[in-house]
């Protein structure tokens, strides 16, 4: 199903299918996942500028770490998926956010997209010099922690923060 995807870095010749597929989930009023696709791509140069200082480690807030995104595409140029990851962890990280945030469009799930969006991204994780990944995924979310099973997620301590939400979290060497 998921063939022929391959992970980019964000860029001006996306900026159509990107902002079909911001379109999408914004209209569907689900929650955006991971992070970075909340952020309103209306000055898509301004987003694509934010995302490369966000890579470099540059302006960030307090508390921030630098962080790589990248877009998944379809042979025929549909941005389906997004993956953040981050290069380092805090200790925050370690409980809330870990390495590796993903997302699949409303319209793409369930066809093995966010399969293969983390296994090409467990790739670009090991480029960064990451070698062993923290994936984590609301208890709830049983067709994230699927995902990660697949892609060899040995299951740690989960955390439950403090409005009783239980976040799984999940080791995979990359």
């Amino acid at each position: 199903m998921a063939k022929h995807v391959r992970l980019v870095p964000p860029g001006p010749e996306y900026k159509e299918a990107y902002l079909e597929f911001y379109r999408e989930w914004v209209d569907s009023g689900e929650d955006i996942v991971p992070w970075v696709v909340e952020k309103d791509p209306s000055d898509f140069a301004a987003m694509l500028h934010f995302l490369e200082e966000n890579r470099l480690g540059r302006g960030l807030p307090e508390g921030w770490v630098a962080n790589s995104t990248f877009w998944l595409v379809t042979e025929d140029g549909q941005v389906v998926g997004a993956v953040n990851i981050r290069h380092t962890l805090t200790e925050r990280g370690l409980l809330v956010s870990g390495h590796i945030g993903y997302g699949i469009r409303p319209a793409a799930r369930r066809k093995g997209y966010a399969t293969e969006l983390l296994k090409q991204a467990l790739v670009k994780a090991r480029e960064l010099g990451i070698n062993k990944v923290l994936v984590l995924c609301d208890t709830v979310n049983t067709g994230s922690a699927k995902t990660i099973a697949n892609n060899g997620g040995v299951e740690d301590k989960p955390y439950t923060e403090g409005d009783g939400n239980v976040i799984r979290r999940f080791w995979i060497e990359s």
